[in-house]
């Protein structure tokens, strides 16, 4: 799923499938209802780039259900240029890491 996507995906959650004056909003769901493009996208930007912030600072990241980001430091090596089998000093380096949490994990293998 890329990013439009999911902005779709939050627009069409928040859009009523009745109109109002035809009894398709109750009262809890007002809130719902005030969400457009402007405001998803705007969530969406902001949640990533707070994420991003995050990890750059060296935080680690945690969504209770989902799983969690960290960075991990890659120590630097040595490694062979594939062409000429010559050694290359590859320095070391930060990557990002995902770690699924558990309630993902069992639904992806249909156990709940």
């Amino acid at each position: 799923m890329t990013r439009s996507e999911l902005i779709e995906r939050l627009i069409g959650r928040t859009r009523p499938k009745q109109p109002i004056h035809e009894g398709g909003l109750k009262d809890k769901d007002m809130l719902l209802q005030a969400f457009d493009v402007k405001d998803c996208d705007l969530c969406v930007r902001a949640i990533l780039k707070y994420m991003v912030s995050s990890l750059v600072a060296g935080k680690r990241i945690e969504i209770r259900g989902f799983g969690s980001f960290a960075v991990n430091l890659r120590p630097a090596r040595v490694g062979r240029n594939p062409k000429t089998g010559d050694s290359v000093l590859v320095p070391e380096k930060k990557v990002p890491h995902f770690k699924c949490g558990k309630d993902l994990k069992l639904k992806l293998n249909g156990q709940k």
